[in-house]
Parts: C-alpha cells; structure tokens; sequence
C-alpha cells in the first residue's frame, strides 16, 4: 500500500479502533486475574482484537505492530485449537499487558506525527518462548512454534476449499449511512471481524483497500460478502456490528451451488445488472482458517477449476487426536440486525457547537434586557410570549448540547484497574479495586483534569494506604486489601470518592512533620481540627515517607491532585480513621462552560458568585461589625464569626459603598470555611456563561473568569475558594 493511499481519516480510525481494541483487552485480563484463567470467549475474544489490530496496522504499514500483534495471535490461536493444560496465567496476562503497553506507545507517537520506531523484537521473543512452553507442557516434546503466515498473492482463480459436513454457505448485503465517511475502510473491517471465523471468504467490490474511490461504490451498490463457515447467523451479525456506520445486514442462508455461482462471477467481466450486485468482481481472501478442515487454498491450474454446479463436498475422514473438552462460557444473547445509532464527532466540532450555544445564550439575555424595553406605555404582551418561547428552545437546546458533551467515568474508571494492578504487583500487596458508580456522567472536560489526580489517589492508596501483607495479619486483618472507586451525583457537583480499608493516616505523624516544616505558626496542637491536620498533606513538597520510592516520597502527588481539582472549580476532601482506613473525595461540577450565578455590584463593577458557592445574603446593622487593632474586619451573623472582605479595597475600587448598613453582605462557603463578601447592591440571579480572563492580562487573585451580561457589559466571576485562602 502507497503512502498516499493512508490519508489522515483512515489514520484517525485505525487510531479510534485500535485504541478501542486495547482498552477492551486490558479489561478482559484485569477481569481475569482472580479467576486464574481465560475462559474460550476471553481466547476467542482476545485472538480475534489481535487479529483485527495485526490486519489493521498492515494495511496501515505499521510494521512493528502487525508483526507483534501477529505473535501474540499465534499464542492465542494455539491456545483456542489445542485447549492447553496449566497455561501460566499470570505470565500470559503480563505478557498481554506488555503487548497492549507497547502498541499503547507506538499510537501515540503515529498521534504525535512521529514514526512508529519502536522495537517490538524483545517482546516477540518474550512471546516465543511462552509458546514453546505451553506446547512442550501440552505434547512432552519440543514443537516448533506456529508458522508465520505470510501474505500471499491473489490468485487469479478461485478454488473452493473443501467443505466439512458442518460447513454452512451465506450470502451477506451491507448498506452503509450514506454519511459515513471511508465506506470501503469500514467495509474490510467487516471482512476483518469474519476472518476469524471463515472457511473461505470473498466479497465484491475487490479493491477496497487499494481504490479509495470504492468507497463510492459500495455506498451506491452495497457490500457483498459470501461466507463459508461453521457458525450460525447470530455469531456473523454479532462480528460485523462491531463495524461502525452500518445501516441495514441482510444475511440468507444460500446451498453451496449459489456459493459458487457468487464465485463465478469473479470470473466474469461484466457487471451484474441486478441492483444490488456490485460492479467490480469478488476477490477470495486467504485467511488463517479458525474452523476449517481443509489446508489453505494454492494456486492451480484452470483445469482444476470446479464447474459451477458442483457441489462441495465434505472432506474425508481423517484420524483425529483426541482433545480436551473446551472451558464452559456463557454466550452473549445475540444481537439483532439493527441498525447503528452512534457517529464519532471530533471533539473540536463539540466544543465550537458549545461555544455557539454560549454566544447564544448571552445574545438571548441581551436581546430579553434591551433598555429599549423599558420605555413606559409599549404593550410588550406578544413580545413577552415570543420571548418566553425562545427561551424555552433555547434552554432546551442548551440542555441538548450539554447532554452530548456528558461522558461516563467508565473508561476513566477502568484505567485505575491497570495501575492498581501494576503498583499492587511491584509493591508486593494483594489489592482488589471495587469500582461504583462508572455510567455517572461528567462534561468531557472534567473528565479530562480529573485523570491525574484520581491516578495520584489510587497509587496513594496502594502506596501509603494498603499495609503489607504481613503488617495486615500482624494488626488482625484478615481481608484482602481493597480499594473502592465510587462515583454519585451530589446536587450539582460529582463525587469521586477513593476509599481503602488500609491503616489510615496517622495525626501525630502528620502535626510533627508540620512542625518539623514550620507550617504550625504560633497554633496549638489542640487547636486544629482533623481536617486541618489532613489537609497539610496537600501542601507542596509535604510528605511523611521517610524512603523515596517510585511511587511516593517527593511530596509532589497530592500538591498536583488538588491543583487541579481547584483548576475546574472542585474541592478535595479527606476523612480517615487511623487503622481503619481513608476516604478522599472530590467534589468536581459537573459542567465548566454554563454556570448558575448570582451578579452584585461593588462601586460600577459588576461581579458573579456561582450559586452553589453562595450560602445566604444578609443586609446587617453597624453593631454587627468587628474591626481589629491591626484593620482585620468580621461580621457577627446568628453568634458566628466571619471574616468581612471588602472588595472595593481587595481591588483598589473607588467610589463603592462604604457603611455596611448602606449594602449587603453575600456569604460565600468552600470547604467547609465561610467568608463574608460585602457589595453595593444585589443585581440578580442570572445564567452565566464562563469565559477565559484573557492572556495579556496578569492573574487576579479571587477571579476566576469573566462572563457578559445582557446589557453588554462585563462581569467577574468570584473565585470563593481563592478568597477563602488569600
């Protein structure tokens, strides 16, 4: 295949596909690591990923990938025809996993815009030898390994390989969305999903991978396929569903003269005149035959060439070597011919539709605010109802929109398993991962900060958390370690919650490294609060590992989880109990881009609060004020203290109101902490839209953004966690 033959849509879906591929064979071994085993659909499922990524990244001319793919299919090919006894399992699932890691590395290099350069030759005589060890356990003696398989020529005449008596003959129509993009791409991953289990296989139009313009083709004529296999209708739809942009499969049942009369015409010229026949010739693909009884077809002479009624024929009896039963699985429920539902769209489309949606939202306030609204004696009446019908849709539509950019944590979720199982493994810990909640959805962007830290506090809890096995039986546990990832929708805001069942942390240990760290002041160690104790291990550089590990010791993790929760507006909080374990949260929004907020004025500023950060708004008497010797201001509401923050002096604002009778005061709450904000006048409540403080300008403390009102002007948004902690 040419190098301008891949154009970057091919290479954007074998990237999609592939990635696709990895992550659902990372799960297949993280699911199995208990059991002990692959059960047949675990082998079937795992040798035809490989087959398809090994098909896939051939075409693509990545050969590093095809070839180590292919290893690794030859040791599950093997596995699934001869039901080997005492596989190691753990070594194969290691194995697997390096595999998966390797590929994993290369994508990202083809996404970079770099050569896939990567050596895969240590792996596939790691794959080797594996081989050669569960055949020698299986036989007694040295078998040599699986035969590389390699590409052959099309032959210029087809011969039908011999029929077993379970053979069964399909003729099979694919129509494709007349939107989807790269029909014929998408056309040989349907030929690649059946390969797996096809006795012979051949599909019209023939060139697909090497004519782009066959795309063309197959969207005005369809896809053919004719399918010689053991297997029953359900298994064929269940494989090409797993093709995306199908719009309708019809898949009959035809006898082996019909079989051939679709071979014959690979012979012939000229085009079928039926509708649904497609105009170039059917092509037979060599593919390594999973159920056959026959050996791969050879080129010969046209003498040998079946005449078009013949019928095949079963193949002889042969003596055949006793095997062991199969592992018992249970079969999916088979999939209907339906059809496909879901379109990939780039995630920068979704992000211009959400911007629009903003600048809609804001051109709908300006349009419902107008001034000119407010002139006495108009009769707005049928206004008023043309308004509220365009707030209605626009509402609707925003909530539309807001929907599509909403992502499970699952795959976020799923991630953790591989790193709880490679940390766990290194340190030496038996560690189970517990995960709740994984279809709780988030904005795209959450999911995207909040990758890190949720890695950094499942390490931190196998590392710090989880004892050892040999501390757990000393202090009595008897249970496996375990960790529970939970999810849950709180209000507003999304819970991500780390909990273990280790030793906790330790308070003393904790105070002591704060004051070996200068961090106490003049405070009294009764003074502070648990979570104020928790909370020092956030701090850069704080650490109470006296040993520098990979994992641990630099002080550096937790610093990075809650910089980047603040970053989208969450907060972390830490609860634990010492020998029994801890418990950290997240508490994240669910969305950054459309936010509910309440706008007060401090001289001729204009400023927004989130509403989920604003705990009442209270007008107060001068006998509430309480002013330090050294300026310090707070305000007495219902017996409790807060701290008062004028903004007009936070901000060097001039000409704001300066009597605390003469305004109101706005109390704001973050983690657990309350702070009294004191503004001119309460505007209103209003649906905001969040934008960037531009770059040119240098970072406000307290700020988070900025939005537009409907009158036009700007407003800041109020960072109230900032203000807590400045």
């Amino acid at each position: 295949m040419a190098d301008d033959i891949i154009t970057d849509g091919m290479l954007d879906m074998f990237i999609f596909e592939t990635e696709q591929g990895l992550e659902n064979l990372q799960n297949i071994c993280l699911d199995s690591k208990d059991i002990g085993e692959f059960d047949e659909d675990n082998v079937n499922e795992i040798f035809r990923i490989m087959h398809t990524i090994k098909g896939a990244s051939a075409v693509m001319m990545y050969q590093n990938i095809a070839t180590l793919s292919h290893k690794l299919e030859d040791v599950f090919y093997f596995i699934r025809e001869n039901n080997p006894e005492n596989v190691p399992h753990e070594e194969l699932v290691d194995d697997v996993l390096e595999v998966s890691d390797f590929i994993t590395n290369e994508l990202e290099k083809i996404k970079e815009g770099s050569e896939s350069d990567g050596d895969s030759t240590g792996l596939i005589e790691i794959l080797d030898v594996f081989l050669k060890k569960i055949q020698n356990v299986t036989t007694g003696e040295n078998v040599q390994p699986i035969q590389e398989r390699p590409l052959q020529e099309k032959p210029h005449f087809y011969i039908a390989p011999v029929a077993s008596e379970h053979s069964k003959f399909y003729n099979i129509f694919i129509t494709y969305m007349k939107d989807t993009d790269m029909a014929n791409i998408r056309a040989y991953m349907a030929i690649n999903s059946l390969k797996g289990i096809a006795e012979d296989i051949l599909f019209t139009p023939d060139d697909i991978i090497a004519n782009p313009a066959s795309s063309d083709v197959i969207h005005e004529f369809g896809f053919k396929i004719a399918l010689q296999t053991t297997e029953g209708p359900d298994k064929i739809m269940e494989l090409i569903n797993s093709s995306a942009g199908i719009e309708n499969v019809e898949i009959n049942e035809c006898t082996g003269e019909e079989f051939l009369a679709f071979c014959a015409e690979a012979e012939t010229p000229a085009v079928n005149p039926d509708a649904q026949a497609a105009p170039a010739p059917a092509a037979a693909v060599n593919v390594p035959a999973a159920n056959a009884t026959a050996p791969v077809n050879t080129p010969a002479s046209p003498a040998e060439k079946p005449a078009a009624n013949a019928t095949p024929q079963p193949a002889p009896a042969t003596a055949q070597t006793e095997t062991k039963p199969k592992k018992p699985a249970k079969r999916p429920p088979a999939k209907k011919g339906e059809a496909q539902s879901f379109i990939s769209v780039n995630i920068k489309k979704m992000d211009l539709l959400m911007d629009l949606i903003g600048e809609l939202v804001i051109a709908e306030a300006t349009v419902l605010q107008n001034p000119d609204l407010k002139v006495p004696g108009i009769d707005l009446s049928n206004f008023q109802k043309s308004a509220a019908q365009l707030s209605k849709i626009t509402s609707e539509l925003q909530d539309a929109i807001m929907a599509m950019r909403m992502m499970p944590l699952k795959n976020t979720f799923q991630k953790m398993n591989r790193i709880v199982y490679d940390t766990s493994k290194k340190l030496g810990k038996d560690i189970e991962l517990e995960v709740i909640g994984e279809d709780t959805e988030v904005d795209k962007n959450i999911i995207e900060h909040i990758s890190d830290p949720l890695m950094h506090l499942i390490r931190n809890s196998v590392d710090h958390g989880i004892e050892s096995n040999e501390k757990r039986a000393e202090a009595g546990k008897t249970e496996k370690g375990k960790i529970v990832l939970e999810a849950k929708n709180e209000g507003g805001q999304v819970w991500i919650s780390v909990s273990d069942n280790g030793q906790g942390l330790n308070r003393e240990n904790i105070i002591a490294k704060a004051k070996s760290n200068g961090l106490l002041g003049n405070r009294s160690e009764k003074d502070l609060t648990d979570k104020e104790v928790f909370n020092f291990i956030t701090l850069p550089g704080f650490s109470t590992k006296k040993q520098v590990t990979e994992y641990s010791g630099r002080g550096v993790g937790m610093d990075v989880v809650v910089k980047n929760i603040q970053g989208v507006g969450g907060m972390l909080d830490i609860e634990s109990i010492q020998g029994e374990g801890s418990t950290m949260t997240m508490k994240i929004p669910l969305t950054l881009a459309i936010i509910d907020g309440i706008i007060f004025s401090v001289a001729s500023t204009n400023f927004v609060a989130p509403t989920n950060s604003v705990a009442e708004f209270i007008r107060l008497t001068n006998d509430k004020l309480i002013v330090e010797p050294d300026g310090e201001e707070y305000v007495m509401i219902r017996d409790e203290c807060y701290p008062l923050v004028r903004l007009n002096k936070f901000y060097h604002l001039n000409g704001a109101v300066d009597n605390i009778e003469d305004g109101i005061v706005v109390v704001l709450t973050h983690e657990d902490k309350n702070l009294a904000v004191f503004a001119d006048t309460l505007v209103g409540e209003q649906e905001i839209v969040v934008k960037p403080i531009p770059s040119y300008i240098k970072k406000v403390n307290g700020l988070s953004g900025c939005t537009q009102l409907g009158d036009g002007s700007i407003s800041l948004i109020i960072d109230a966690g900032a203000l807590v902690r400045a």
